[in-house]
């Protein structure tokens, strides 16, 4: 009879107490699925009298994760504590050298270290998990490294960040600033107290990397993912977004071009028909476009102990059967170093708000730099606040007026030249707002 699968979790927050008690409750009937019985044999965590809502007196506490992790009490080790570097890190490290299989939910790890921690797993033949790490309880990790494994997939993108999606649906939905919607967002507990990681963009690239080398073979590289993080976003580009028939999404996107792999993150313009542009609130959504399937497009709860949870437990199940893939879908020797394709070049449509000085000139002055540099308009809308018109209904006051640009596909950089040049010339009273377009 094989011997039930000895799991030691690291870290019992909200994840780490909601994997222990699925396992509790569900037990019996994962063991029927899995073909071996799992138990949790050991746990680590900061404060041993914090009620959690589970009861952990029948296994083994260890007040050092690094001890757990070389424990030969545990045959595999989930790892829920988070960061880069420091006891994360090193507890990884410790379970793989040691043989022990290693579930993470840890993307920043991975993002950081991955290529790393691969080579590890596979030079002590034990597997390296991570569904839980990108996406929550949406399973785009083994879509694409078994589902989608005879395809050629040329594009992965999605919303990959529930904070920025749910601030950015507020706006949208009911006309609150940035900072009203932050703020609301810390207080349900949907943003953290220092949110720079998630609205900065920089969460969404940890998770795109691993997705892009998922996808394309390469090797994890968050450093070249270019970032824009939604602070910058107000109520008036909302509106117009609506009135163009898109939605403003923070999107993560790697994709095949002509000059590498491009790896972005940023606010997006998507067009309101698109299955994307409908997930709202703290929900993410990935979309995969390959060769010969075609588009797929998973939906589904992106964070949360329980969504989490779900994905840890789908590793651990393959554990208990015995599968062992490559961490990243090939040999690490075989993953091929990123071939980077550098912002400048990315085309597509481009939204742009400028704050034009309301003087003799100014439009014109604008309509030449961007005819400089080959760039063509497909409209030009001149969108005063209603405020403003009732203050000064001749329009003369000299007051900056909000003009939006759209164009058709052109280059980052052809659009940066423009800006640049419109800045110095003192056409403009404040830094543009750009955001990309995706039209499909």
């Amino acid at each position: 009879m094989t011997a039930p699968l000895r799991i030691g979790i690291l870290g019992l927050g909200t994840v780490g107490a909601s994997v222990f008690q699925a396992l509790h409750l569900h037990g019996t009937a994962i063991a029927k699925r899995s073909g071996r019985t799992m138990r949790v044999t050991a746990v680590s965590a900061r404060d041993r009298k914090r009620d959690r809502g589970i009861d952990v007196s029948g296994v083994e506490w260890f007040d050092n994760p690094v001890a757990l992790a070389s424990s030969d009490h545990v045959d595999c080790v989930v790892e829920l504590i988070g960061g880069a570097d420091g006891t994360a890190k090193e507890a990884v490290e410790a379970a793989l050298s040691s043989g022990k299989h290693v579930i993470t939910a840890n993307k920043a790890l991975l993002a950081k270290h991955g290529s790393a921690l691969v080579a590890l797993a596979e030079r002590h033949q034990v597997a390296l998990n991570f569904e839980a790490a990108v996406a929550g309880g949406i399973p785009i990790v083994k879509t694409l490294r078994e589902s989608l494994a005879g395809n050629q997939v040329t594009r992965v993108s999605g919303i990959l960040n529930g904070t920025c999606n749910y601030i950015l649906s507020r706006m949208e939905l009911e006309g609150l600033t940035f900072d009203a919607c932050l703020a609301d967002a810390q207080r349900l507990g949907y943003a953290e107290a220092d949110p720079t990681f998630d609205v900065g963009g920089f969460d969404t690239a940890h998770k795109l990397s691993i997705l892009a080398s998922l996808a394309f073979g390469t090797a994890i590289d968050a450093d070249a993912v270019y970032v824009e993080g939604i602070a910058s976003i107000t109520p008036l580009d909302l509106v117009m977004a609506d009135e163009l028939g898109y939605r403003i999404k923070l999107l993560g996107v790697a994709e095949r071009t002509a000059t590498g792999i491009e790896q972005r993150v940023h606010p997006t313009m998507v067009p309101k028909g698109w299955a994307i542009a409908q997930v709202m609130g703290v929900t993410n959504a990935v979309n995969v476009a390959a060769d010969p399937v075609g588009e797929l497009t998973l939906v589904g709860p992106g964070a949360g102990g329980n969504a989490t949870a779900s994905s840890v437990l789908s590793d651990c199940v393959d554990i208990a059967r015995g599968i062992v893939l490559p961490p990243l879908g090939m040999a690490a020797s075989a993953l091929a170093v990123l071939d980077r394709a550098p912002m400048q070049r990315h085309e597509g449509g481009y939204y742009i708000r400028l704050a034009a000085r309301d003087r003799p000139g100014a439009a014109a002055g604008i309509a030449t730099r961007m005819a400089e540099q080959s760039i063509s308009l497909e409209s030009i809308v001149q969108k005063r606040p209603p405020a403003s018109r009732a203050a000064d209904p001749t329009g003369k006051s000299g007051e900056p007026v909000p003009v939006v640009l759209i164009t058709y596909a052109t280059t980052e950089e052809a659009i940066r030249k423009a800006l640049d040049a419109m800045i110095a010339d003192g056409h403009i009273a404040e830094p543009p707002q750009l955001i990309r377009i995706e039209r499909g």
